[in-house]
């Protein structure tokens, strides 16, 4: 149930994804297009209204020539005259012609009815204050029906008004034009919208279906199925690229799963031997009846796997804090020489009772470094340790000191078994073991490393298999260190 809701969940997501997708698209796209229309059925308006204004006004420029002289002596010959200029006014079915006289009554109009002499004339008194005698007006009459009106007054020589002659058109074509070409565009636009739909629909599938595959497989992954993998639809895109990645995640924590129980498997192997021996001397000790040289013997086979079980459980410690961040370091101005040449002898007994030859060849005098003695002493150890578990019965280990340009380095190597070729990569690597069949819990060249990392050095492996493996230590002398933060202050 717990998954099905999570399942549904995603679904609700995904399409809440395709959602937003599809209503953000639409609204920037409708936005657009409300603002187009706006702007073009605005411009187109404009064109049309100053088209029209344009043919009333060069209509209105006739007047001059023909009401040049005859018909503006008097208001009884303008009458006559604007009468003769009505009958021949040949855009009759266009536009309505009005003639008006002195007192601005119409006398007469195109049309043939008799005049609404209650009707709004605003470019007729416009004109009487215009020293041109030119008035214009956009408007609505009483009926509702929007005009647009031209009026050019006509004067006689003395100044005096004769009469008016005015020109009405309806823009009532005009806007069913306007909003036809708003409709052919709405139209436009809804098909746009369409194609942007089912287009944005199609790509959304194309990759909610992806995303989906990857939550499912994510899904799996998180309940431990590390061999879950996703098949990438295009490798070339970044969905491709995110596939490819979730795969390599699956694939390495594969591998720390798998390295991570062989690691368990490992301690508990390695925590279970002495724990063994000094539980099986312990009994036998309280059995009593034993002589000293046997007593003894038990003593110092509890004593000395009980230094091993320590020893065992330091390391997990350091490990554990190594993973946390806290491992931290008492630096001290230490010879390293002397630290070195203590490891070695830890090792020189064991080395002749397991048959194996221990060489060191020791510098003269190496420069003080800057470190823990102990975790110093820890890594020479760990190394030194290794060397000798993987080198067969009559083989040798040779460790060596150098000091070149400010660094020290101590290369300890062997003629064992070496390391493959594939594992090599991967022996740093926490609860890595590439020989599952030597004792050793996977972690102690792990922690050699991140100490050598927290003293400003590094520990490098060479290896080749069947011929054996040299470990290079380096790290900085105290002169090196202290000439590098000087430089690194001046410049700062």
């Amino acid at each position: 149930m717990r998954s099905v809701k999570k399942k549904n969940a995603f679904s609700n997501n995904a399409n809440g994804i395709a959602r937003r997708w599809i209503l953000n698209s639409l609204g920037i796209i409708v936005l657009i297009f409300v603002a187009f229309i706006i702007i073009l059925s605005m411009g187109v308006r404009s064109y049309i209204y100053n088209s029209i204004q344009t043919t009333l006004d060069g209509r209105s420029g006739e007047l001059t020539n023909v009401f040049a002289d005859y018909g503006r002596r008097s208001a009884e010959e303008f009458s006559t005259a604007a009468r003769k200029y009505v009958e021949n006014f040949p855009e009759k079915e266009n536009m309505e012609l009005m003639v008006l006289n002195s007192n601005g009554k119409i006398i007469i109009t195109s049309v043939g009815f008799a005049p609404d002499q209650k009707q709004p004339m605003p470019d007729y008194d416009s004109a009487l204050n215009d020293p041109n005698g030119y008035g214009t007006w956009t408007g609505s009459l009483s009926s509702g029906e929007k005009i647009l009106t031209v009026t050019r007054v006509m004067h006689n020589d003395d100044g005096n008004t004769v009469g008016a002659i005015r020109y009405v058109v309806s823009l009532e074509n005009a806007d069913r034009q306007v909003f036809l070409m708003i409709c052919v565009l709405v139209l436009i636009g809804l098909v746009i919208i369409c194609f942007v739909v089912i287009s944005s629909s199609y790509f959304m599938q194309s990759i909610l279906e992806p995303i989906r595959e990857i939550s499912a497989t994510a899904k799996r992954i998180a309940q431990g199925d590390f061999k879950a993998r996703i098949t990438a639809p295009h490798e070339e895109d970044e969905l491709g690229q995110l596939c490819e990645t979730i795969n390599d995640m699956a694939q390495e924590l594969g591998t720390s799963e798998r390295l991570k129980n062989d690691f368990i498997s490992s301690v508990s192997h390695e925590l279970r031997t002495p724990l063994t021996a000094i539980q099986g001397w312990a009994e036998t000790l309280q059995s009593g009846g034993l002589d000293q040289k046997s007593f003894n013997k038990g003593m110092d086979v509890i004593i000395h796997e009980s230094e091993r079980l320590s020893g065992m459980v330091e390391e997990l410690l350091d490990f554990s804090r190594m993973q946390s961040g806290r491992m931290t370091l008492v630096m001290d101005k230490i010879d390293i020489l002397a630290e070195l040449g203590e490891a070695v002898y830890m090792f020189s007994e064991r080395a002749k009772n397991e048959h194996k030859f221990l060489l060191y060849e020791e510098p003269e005098m190496l420069s003080p470094v800057l470190g823990d003695i102990n975790r110093l002493r820890q890594v020479f150890v760990n190394v030194i340790d290794n060397a000798l578990k993987y080198t067969s019965e009559g083989g040798t280990v040779n460790i060596s000191a150098t000091e070149t340009d400010g660094f020290i380095q101590v290369i300890i190597s062997d003629n064992g078994c070496g390391i493959p070729k594939k594992d090599l990569p991967n022996v740093k690597k926490k609860f890595y073991k590439a020989n599952q069949t030597v004792r050793g819990s996977g972690i102690g060249l792990a922690l050699a490393d991140e100490i050598m990392r927290l003293h400003s050095g590094s520990l490098e492996i060479e290896s080749q298999e069947g011929q054996g493996t040299a470990v290079t230590i380096t790290i900085p002398t105290l002169q090196k260190l202290e000439r590098h933060v000087e430089e690194e202050r001046n410049l700062s």
